[in-house]
């Protein structure tokens, strides 16, 4: 499959009252034509962030926005623009990062969190200097993350991600 650039076409999910940031790298090639977070019916990003609240699995982008911003949950990704192919996160090179400050200046976030290894990796390289903030780094929710259960993710997340929330 050829590289191809491509720029973020949906803004971050947040509001006054998030208290912890997750983000992705950069959105699949479905997450990008419907304009949402991890729209690929495989991702299992919302079974997992859903099981960790203790909340039924949001359907529509409705459900899914008032979620996030009722649990105190912002959303967002590392990269604003790059070239890869398809939905690889492996292929993904000449990183522009987003900006993440706005969502720092509305909200009182207390933990980053990166959505596995290639969010996690631009945002050391990328972000962290610049925002004096570390991340912590949860495995994948993403289909490709195959030798972790839905369950373990779960475990996983919920070990690190509830107590700022609480």
């Amino acid at each position: 499959m050829e590289k191809t650039t491509q720029t973020h076409p949906f803004p971050p999910l947040y509001d006054a009252r998030a208290r912890v940031l997750i983000l992705g790298s950069f959105p699949s090639v479905a997450s990008r034509e419907q304009r949402f977070f991890y729209a690929h019916p495989q991702n299992r990003f919302w079974r997992v962030l859903a099981a960790v609240l203790d909340e039924p699995v949001p359907q529509s982008v409705e459900e899914k926005t008032a979620l996030l911003l009722r649990r105190g949950v912002a959303l967002w990704d590392t990269i604003a623009s790059c070239t890869l192919s398809g939905s690889s996160d492996a292929s993904i090179q000449a990183v522009v990062p987003n900006d993440l400050r706005p969502i720092f200046a509305a909200a009182d976030i207390r933990a980053v969190f990166c959505n596995g290894g290639t969010s996690y990796k631009w945002y050391n390289r990328l972000l962290r200097d610049a925002l004096g903030r570390e991340a912590r780094l949860l495995p994948s929710t993403s289909p490709a993350n195959a030798r972790w259960t839905a369950e373990a993710l779960t475990q996983a997340w919920r070990q690190v991600i509830l107590p700022y929330l609480e």
